[in-house]
Protein backbone atom coordinates (compact mmCIF):
# COMPACT_ATOMS: atom_id res chain seq x y z
CA UNK A 1 0.00 0.00 0.00
CA UNK A 2 1.69 3.12 -0.79
CA UNK A 3 1.74 6.38 1.00
CA UNK A 4 -0.58 8.40 -1.53
CA UNK A 5 -3.34 5.75 -0.95
CA UNK A 6 -3.00 5.55 3.14
CA UNK A 7 -3.99 9.73 2.59
CA UNK A 8 -6.44 8.82 0.54
CA UNK A 9 -8.27 6.12 2.81
CA UNK A 10 -7.59 8.53 5.74
CA UNK A 11 -9.23 11.47 3.70
CA UNK A 12 -12.05 9.24 3.32
CA UNK A 13 -12.43 8.89 7.11
CA UNK A 14 -12.40 12.41 7.17
CA UNK A 15 -14.65 13.33 4.51
CA UNK A 16 -17.23 10.54 5.87
CA UNK A 17 -16.84 11.37 9.43
CA UNK A 18 -17.86 15.00 8.43
CA UNK A 19 -20.54 14.00 6.14
CA UNK A 20 -21.80 12.32 9.25
CA UNK A 21 -22.03 15.18 11.12
CA UNK A 22 -23.97 17.53 8.50
CA UNK A 23 -26.62 14.64 8.07
CA UNK A 24 -27.15 14.03 11.59
CA UNK A 25 -27.34 17.85 12.89
CA UNK A 26 -29.30 18.84 9.99
CA UNK A 27 -31.69 16.07 10.37
CA UNK A 28 -32.31 17.00 13.87
CA UNK A 29 -32.98 20.26 12.95
CA UNK A 30 -35.16 19.62 10.24
CA UNK A 31 -37.36 17.30 12.36
CA UNK A 32 -38.25 20.12 14.75
CA UNK A 33 -38.06 23.03 13.08
CA UNK A 34 -39.58 24.99 16.05
CA UNK A 35 -36.75 23.79 19.01
CA UNK A 36 -34.44 25.00 15.71
CA UNK A 37 -35.74 28.93 16.06
CA UNK A 38 -35.27 28.74 20.08
CA UNK A 39 -31.66 27.34 19.54
CA UNK A 40 -30.56 30.01 17.01
CA UNK A 41 -32.39 32.84 18.55
CA UNK A 42 -30.95 31.75 22.01
CA UNK A 43 -27.63 33.51 20.70
CA UNK A 44 -29.02 37.07 20.73
CA UNK A 45 -27.09 38.16 17.86
CA UNK A 46 -29.57 38.21 15.14
CA UNK A 47 -33.05 40.41 14.68
CA UNK A 48 -36.27 38.22 14.94
CA UNK A 49 -36.78 37.85 10.86
CA UNK A 50 -33.29 36.83 10.23
CA UNK A 51 -33.29 34.34 12.95
CA UNK A 52 -36.28 32.85 11.11
CA UNK A 53 -34.42 32.82 7.77
CA UNK A 54 -31.37 31.21 9.66
CA UNK A 55 -33.50 28.30 11.67
CA UNK A 56 -35.09 27.44 7.90
CA UNK A 57 -32.19 27.70 6.08
CA UNK A 58 -29.74 26.08 8.34
CA UNK A 59 -30.65 22.11 8.53
CA UNK A 60 -30.91 21.54 4.66
CA UNK A 61 -27.84 23.97 4.27
CA UNK A 62 -26.52 21.35 6.55
CA UNK A 63 -28.44 18.23 5.03
CA UNK A 64 -26.51 19.18 1.46
CA UNK A 65 -23.34 19.75 3.12
CA UNK A 66 -23.64 16.42 4.10
CA UNK A 67 -25.08 14.37 1.12
CA UNK A 68 -22.34 15.59 -1.10
CA UNK A 69 -19.31 14.80 1.73
CA UNK A 70 -21.19 11.05 1.45
CA UNK A 71 -21.15 11.09 -2.15
CA UNK A 72 -17.82 12.76 -2.71
CA UNK A 73 -18.79 15.83 -5.06
CA UNK A 74 -17.23 19.11 -4.27
CA UNK A 75 -14.62 17.78 -1.59
CA UNK A 76 -12.91 20.55 -1.49
CA UNK A 77 -15.32 23.53 -2.08
CA UNK A 78 -17.85 21.52 0.38
CA UNK A 79 -14.91 21.24 2.70
CA UNK A 80 -14.18 25.17 2.54
CA UNK A 81 -18.14 26.15 3.19
CA UNK A 82 -17.91 23.53 6.28
CA UNK A 83 -15.24 25.01 7.58
CA UNK A 84 -17.20 28.35 7.36
CA UNK A 85 -19.72 27.30 8.95
CA UNK A 86 -17.99 25.56 12.30
CA UNK A 87 -15.78 28.79 12.37
CA UNK A 88 -18.91 30.94 12.77
CA UNK A 89 -20.33 28.00 14.75
CA UNK A 90 -17.27 28.54 16.87
CA UNK A 91 -17.46 32.28 17.38
CA UNK A 92 -21.64 31.91 18.64
CA UNK A 93 -20.51 29.76 21.03
CA UNK A 94 -17.89 31.80 22.25
CA UNK A 95 -19.41 35.18 22.22
CA UNK A 96 -22.24 33.39 24.06
CA UNK A 97 -19.98 32.11 27.11
CA UNK A 98 -18.13 35.44 26.70
CA UNK A 99 -21.80 37.17 26.86
CA UNK A 100 -22.62 35.14 30.08
CA UNK A 101 -25.83 33.62 28.60
CA UNK A 102 -26.56 30.12 29.45
CA UNK A 103 -27.31 28.56 25.97
CA UNK A 104 -27.59 24.63 24.90
CA UNK A 105 -26.07 25.17 20.95
CA UNK A 106 -28.04 23.16 19.73
CA UNK A 107 -26.00 21.95 17.39
CA UNK A 108 -27.42 18.63 17.33
CA UNK A 109 -30.76 19.19 17.64
CA UNK A 110 -32.31 20.85 21.26
CA UNK A 111 -30.78 23.88 21.91
CA UNK A 112 -32.11 27.38 23.90
CA UNK A 113 -31.63 28.53 27.62
CA UNK A 114 -30.46 25.92 30.23
CA UNK A 115 -29.17 26.37 33.92
CA UNK A 116 -26.23 28.63 34.30
CA UNK A 117 -24.65 25.43 35.41
CA UNK A 118 -26.09 23.56 32.71
CA UNK A 119 -23.73 25.31 29.94
CA UNK A 120 -20.69 23.65 28.19
CA UNK A 121 -19.36 25.44 26.43
CA UNK A 122 -15.63 24.35 26.17
CA UNK A 123 -16.89 20.95 25.43
CA UNK A 124 -18.88 22.21 22.16
CA UNK A 125 -16.21 24.53 21.20
CA UNK A 126 -13.19 21.55 21.21
CA UNK A 127 -16.13 19.08 19.03
CA UNK A 128 -16.21 21.92 16.65
CA UNK A 129 -12.56 22.36 16.56
CA UNK A 130 -12.38 18.72 15.91
CA UNK A 131 -14.99 19.06 13.04
CA UNK A 132 -13.14 21.78 11.65
CA UNK A 133 -9.98 19.95 11.45
CA UNK A 134 -11.50 17.27 9.39
CA UNK A 135 -12.87 20.23 7.25
CA UNK A 136 -9.13 21.38 6.74
CA UNK A 137 -7.23 18.21 5.87
CA UNK A 138 -10.13 18.20 2.86
CA UNK A 139 -8.98 21.45 2.32
CA UNK A 140 -5.50 20.29 1.78
CA UNK A 141 -6.28 17.12 0.60
CA UNK A 142 -9.52 16.44 -0.66
CA UNK A 143 -8.54 12.97 -2.78
CA UNK A 144 -10.31 10.79 -0.90
CA UNK A 145 -11.74 6.91 -2.03
CA UNK A 146 -15.06 6.10 -3.59
CA UNK A 147 -15.90 9.63 -4.51
CA UNK A 148 -18.10 10.39 -7.24
CA UNK A 149 -16.08 13.07 -8.55
CA UNK A 150 -13.15 10.49 -8.49
CA UNK A 151 -14.89 8.53 -10.69
CA UNK A 152 -16.12 11.29 -13.17
CA UNK A 153 -12.43 13.25 -13.62
CA UNK A 154 -10.99 9.35 -13.85
CA UNK A 155 -13.62 8.32 -16.18
CA UNK A 156 -13.25 11.16 -18.52
CA UNK A 157 -9.57 11.20 -18.31
CA UNK A 158 -9.37 7.43 -19.75
CA UNK A 159 -7.67 6.62 -16.44
CA UNK A 160 -8.83 3.75 -13.93
CA UNK A 161 -10.60 4.91 -11.03
CA UNK A 162 -10.13 3.16 -7.78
Amino acid sequence: MTGGRVLDGIGTLARLGLAAVWLVSGLLKAMDPAQTYVAVRAYDVLSRPLVSVVAGILPWFELALGLLLLVGIGTRAVAVLSAGVLLVFIAGVTQAWVRGLSIDCGCFGGGGAVAPGQTQYVQEILRDVGFLALAIWLIVRPQTLFAAERRLVTSGSGIEGN
